[in-house]
């Protein structure tokens, strides 16, 4: 497969924006910018950002161990997938394939860009059917998400199974590792030479505490990465995400702290939600969140709304009936969750 031939002809003909920051690449130090029609009276951001924002892809580089020319950066993953979809699928052409109870962006997202959805539920055990995804795509299938760690159930997908699809699906395999930090399992950047038609996203907007800012990270090969870039408007990440994004990447022994205790409070949090009455399962969780089956999710919600604890009502997603899915908080704010659950009856 040449991942090329996937592209849009119109993105493939397509003369990109050039901002003045993209024309000019020197060193900055001293210089007069009298370039971008800026307020030229400094206050911090007065100036339009990087728009390659290479020092944070400086540090991702170092920190993942793959080249820039593999990264590109968004307005959060919402925007990363978003150019994804303008890049490769036709509106009212092409379609996607999504998998089930899984992140409800893509579909979103389908609809925005007038884009076809073919849905493939996970298996009982919310792994990837591959035999029937693999025999539900078309000629106008481009994209293929796969949630790993899956939100909202928590668990990794086999290994073995993202590989086959890697291998005999004829299109994008958008693997989203927002989560990919709380597992133990690999991410597939590590294998990004060896699939041409493989994108990974990532976030800092989990691990990293950074959800505020919105920065969401795409990883693939160069040239998939050269045309997101030739669509992606000119200064999509500011200054001040940027600036937020660095202090956090500089400040990475900080980052592997709050993530193993978040991984202490998720395995004590699975402990105690045992021991709740009308807790009937636990599902196995590779992320920052735990989903457990209740005997009446929209009762226990809305008792917990009343207490003043927002979690999230899962039970209108395929194969979630009566689940509610707990973000795995600090430890005052599970203990006090855990206290008001056994005082439900």
């Amino acid at each position: 497969m040449n991942v090329l031939d996937l592209i849009r002809p119109s993105i493939k003909a397509l003369k990109p924006y050039s901002s003045a920051r993209d024309e000019f690449k020197g060193n900055t130090d001293d210089m007069v910018f009298l370039d971008a029609n800026e307020n030229p009276y400094e206050n911090g951001v007065n100036r339009y950002p990087d728009p390659q924002q290479g020092t944070v892809k400086d540090l991702l580089s170092k920190l993942k161990g793959i080249p820039v020319e593999n990264i590109l950066l968004g307005n959060g993953s919402d925007e990363v997938l978003d150019l994804i979809y303008r890049a490769f699928c036709e509106p009212n052409i092409d379609n996607i394939i999504t998998l089930p109870p899984t992140y409800g962006m893509y579909s979103v997202l389908a609809n925005i860009n007038a884009v076809g959805i073919k849905e493939v539920q996970l298996s009982d055990n919310f792994q990837p059917q591959v035999d029937k995804i693999l025999q539900i795509a078309d000629n106008n299938t481009k994209l293929l998400f796969l949630c790993s760690p899956n939100n909202p159930t928590g668990n990794s997908f086999s290994q073995k199974s993202i590989e086959k699809l890697l291998k005999e699906f004829n299109g994008v395999v958008v693997i989203d590792e927002a989560y990919i930090d709380f597992s133990d399992v690999p991410s597939w950047i590590e294998r990004l030479k060896e699939f041409p038609n493989l994108i990974i996203t990532q976030t800092l907007s989990k691990a990293y505490g950074m959800a505020g800012i919105r920065l969401g990270i795409c990883y693939a090969s160069k040239e998939i990465i050269s045309v997101l870039n030739n669509i992606k408007p000119p200064y999509n990440v500011n200054e001040l995400t940027q600036q937020r994004a660095i202090e956090q990447l500089k400040n990475h022994e900080l980052t592997q702290s709050q993530v193993q205790c978040i991984l202490h409070e998720r395995a004590t949090l699975v402990d105690k939600l045992k021991k709740v009455s009308f807790v009937s399962k636990i599902y196995p969780s590779d992320a920052n969140f735990v989903l457990a089956k209740v005997d009446d999710a929209t009762k226990r919600y809305n008792e917990l709304i009343e207490k003043g604890i927002v979690i999230r009502n899962r039970t209108s997603q395929p194969s979630c009936e009566n689940c509610l899915r707990f973000t795995v908080g600090t430890q005052a704010e599970n203990e006090t969750l855990i206290k008001v659950l056994k005082e439900l009856k």
